[in-house]
């Protein structure tokens, strides 16, 4: 039967946490039979992750997959779930999130109309709820006037993104196809490749839908999450090598037509620069002003006009002041950090 959409989980040492993700989707989508979830047991080591996703998978087995692979990290878990995939649509939810069972309602129902109809759109945008472990609190990520809601369109109807508004891989809904079609460049045992996954695409992506629901529930406040601040200052080696893989997509102006596109892009990549700046500046490596030295150096030598948007547009700027100015930048990256709780 072909699935309406694949649900991919990548799972590593995620049995405190994942039930609570599968029965989200299962509950939300009514068990429907025209909805896969791929579990990936990414070669947990601490519990019994493979064996709770083959219990899940022997309870629906019509809906369920249960997969394992040795330990390759969550791109290569990721891309595993796309090789197992049946969905016409294809979506990753991370083991310690959720979905929103209204939302996830109101997604299929677009879908499934769109595939009777035979409409093709690539791209279906939804909004992610930051949920803050620590104070209860929610963030809602939206899009509004940054995209036309409840329009099939193209790249040319886009407005303008505000930087907290990236398409982050909570908010993407693609057709499976459009993914393996050309693939997703995923190193393996490297965190935040969620960026790779939601800047290579894009370009391929030629229709896309803004659907104005709260699905994806993001959770922030575990210590040891990847987005934790200490724990991204100490993996800053993994932002810079995430980052010059998707330096190394295109060259913006030359490979992306749409001008819109092309303007989003360039933010996006231009704030993984920014992102690469301030935490080299916050960690204590010796070598890490050296390592973002010369990723600067790489970009422009490899696309000057990429370089000059990144390096001499706002947050290139305020990223890399010098001197007594780097004072300013930490301080400018704290208050962003207080306001829209990202980690």
């Amino acid at each position: 039967m072909q699935k309406t959409i694949t649900f991919g989980i990548p799972c590593y040492n995620s049995i405190e946490y994942m039930d609570h993700c599968i029965s989200s989707i299962l509950e939300g989508s009514d068990y429907a039979d025209d909805v896969q979830i791929v579990i990936v047991d990414d070669g947990s080591t601490k519990d019994d992750t493979l064996a709770n996703a083959q219990r899940w998978q022997e309870r629906y087995p019509g809906i369920v997959k249960a997969v394992h692979q040795e330990n390759g990290g969550h791109g290569i878990a990721v891309l595993k779930a796309l090789s197992e995939a049946d969905g016409t649509y294809f979506k990753v939810v991370d083991s310690d999130d959720w979905v929103d069972g209204d939302a996830l309602k109101e997604l299929l129902a677009k879908l499934r109309h769109f595939i009777e109809f035979d409409t093709r759109v690539d791209l279906v945008i939804t909004n992610y709820v930051y949920e803050h472990v620590e104070d209860g609190k929610q963030t809602v990520v939206d899009y509004h006037y940054a995209v036309p809601r409840g329009k099939i369109i193209t790249w040319d109807k886009i407005g303008h993104f505000g930087l907290s508004q990236n398409l982050l891989m909570h908010s993407l809904c693609y057709r499976t196809d459009i993914l393996r079609d050309g693939g997703v460049p995923m190193p393996p045992h490297t965190f935040y490749v969620d960026n790779i996954y939601a800047y290579v695409p894009l370009p391929r992506c030629k229709t896309l839908y803004y659907l104005d629901v709260d699905l994806y529930r993001y959770f922030i406040g575990r210590g040891d999450q990847s987005v934790n601040e200490k724990v991204m200052i100490s993996r800053i080696d993994q932002q810079l090598r995430i980052t010059r893989i998707m330096m190394y997509a295109y060259h913006l102006y030359d490979d992306v037509e749409p001008l819109e596109l092309r303007n989003y892009m360039i933010g996006y990549f231009s704030l993984m620069m920014g992102v690469c700046s301030i935490f080299s500046k916050l960690s204590d490596a010796p070598d890490s002003e050296a390592n973002l030295e010369a990723l600067w150096e790489e970009l422009r030598a490899y696309d000057h006009r990429m370089y000059m948007r990144a390096r001499h547009g706002l947050v290139g700027t305020v990223m890399n002041f010098r001197g007594k100015g780097e004072k300013v930048t930490i301080g400018i990256y704290r208050i962003a950090r207080k306001v829209v709780k990202f980690n």
